[in-house]
């Protein structure tokens, strides 16, 4: 009995040691800890101590005497951040042949079409007309120009249209109304002279130029609103012609050029007021460049045209035939070099870009006869 008390109190003995010994090493260690503590503040504190020494004056007198004055430079270079900034993402190309196409589109123009609307149904597009896909990188940057007065009702369904479209078609684009002002005769290819002027001004990015009429819907999203290495005619098969081209020179309605090939024909003619005749004009000066007009297959080039009362400031150019004959002789001097005009408004709406412009008055034409 006595044995087992004595080997059991020995046990508890040692234990308690065991106790005394960890709690000593638990207090040597906090006791250092604190120590470097305290040694390491009063080291900042005697480093601080010695720089003002060494300059009192200017630490109490350089904003009593300059209000206004920044506080001393210690001398040190700034270390920069480790932290880095975010960076965007690196988007791939977009695809040459874009995945969401649909093909076909079934357009009719009886649906009520209120602009707010087609704002609803393009919440991608920004101020002013501008979108550009999330998930790619366009390999050119569009500016679409419409010549434009008194079709409000055209434009809500043109909008309704194209801008799902060129979405689809995977562009970088921006849309331009020209809207002519006042109510003298109308000229559609000064005012894309003009479109295609103020569209660099406000981005020099745009390298591409698409000249659409407000009444021109396609009916196929394949064809696609690009340009290529010669200048492109779109709408090549409308409703009004029975869905062919009317004649072999036709290049109205819906064309495409590149920036290098809008200045190398001298952009458009500024002297066609009123109905017909510019568009001749224009084929002739891209034919005497020495290039060739590319046009989509016939199947997806097919144009849908709202029906609209002839505008009575749009009547037929009746020296027009005269001017179209004369290209050769007129490209030089009269195109994008010589177009005068004056900004009167610039308008950013929601799905698209107005600009007001005074392009002057038609010349007092010679009775026929």
């Amino acid at each position: 009995m006595s044995r087992l008390l004595g080997g059991t109190l020995e046990r508890v003995c040692k234990a308690v040691l065991l106790l005394c010994l960890l709690h000593f090493l638990v207090a040597v260690i906090l006791y250092f800890d604190v120590y470097a503590q305290h040694l390491a503040f009063f080291s900042r504190f005697s480093a601080r101590g010695p720089a003002r020494a060494l300059h009192p004056a200017a630490s109490s007198s350089t904003n009593c005497s300059r209000p206004n004055a920044t506080a001393p430079s210690s001398g040190l270079p700034e270390v920069p951040s480790a932290r880095p900034g975010p960076t965007a993402p690196v988007l791939p190309p977009c695809p040459d042949s874009p995945p969401g196409l649909v093909g076909r589109l079934l357009i009719e123009f009886t649906s009520p079409m209120p602009l707010e609307r087609v704002q609803r149904e393009n919440p991608g597009v920004l101020l002013g007309g501008r979108y550009t896909p999330p998930d790619c990188t366009p390999a050119q940057t569009v500016a679409v120009i419409i010549p434009f007065r008194h079709r409000e009702h055209h434009l809500r369904y043109w909008l309704h249209y194209l801008h799902p479209i060129l979405r689809r078609q995977r562009l970088r684009y921006g849309i331009y109304v020209i809207n002519q002002h006042g109510e003298d005769t109308f000229n559609r290819a000064k005012l894309l002279n003009v479109g295609f002027l103020e569209a660099l001004k406000e981005d020099a990015a745009y390298d591409c130029f698409i000249f659409s009429d407000v009444d021109l819907v396609p009916m196929d999203d394949r064809n696609l609103y690009r340009c290529g290495d010669q200048p492109r005619h779109f709408a090549i098969a409308m409703d009004k012609f029975g869905f062919r081209l009317p004649y072999a020179g036709y290049f109205g309605g819906v064309s495409g050029l590149s920036k290098a090939q809008f200045l190398r024909i001298n952009g458009f003619p500024n002297e066609y007021w009123g109905w017909g005749g510019e568009d001749d004009d224009i084929f002739n000066r891209i034919s005497l460049t020495g290039m060739k007009i590319s046009r989509p297959d016939i199947r997806i080039g097919r144009y849908r045209m709202i029906k609209h009362d002839r505008d009575k400031h749009n009547e037929p150019n009746p020296q027009r035939f005269t001017k179209i004959q004369n290209t050769k002789l007129t490209m030089k001097r009269d195109g994008i070099g010589s177009v005068r005009y004056q900004v009167l408004e610039v308008s950013r709406q929601p799905l698209f870009t107005n600009i007001t412009v005074d392009i002057g008055r038609p010349p007092l034409w010679p009775p026929r006869g």
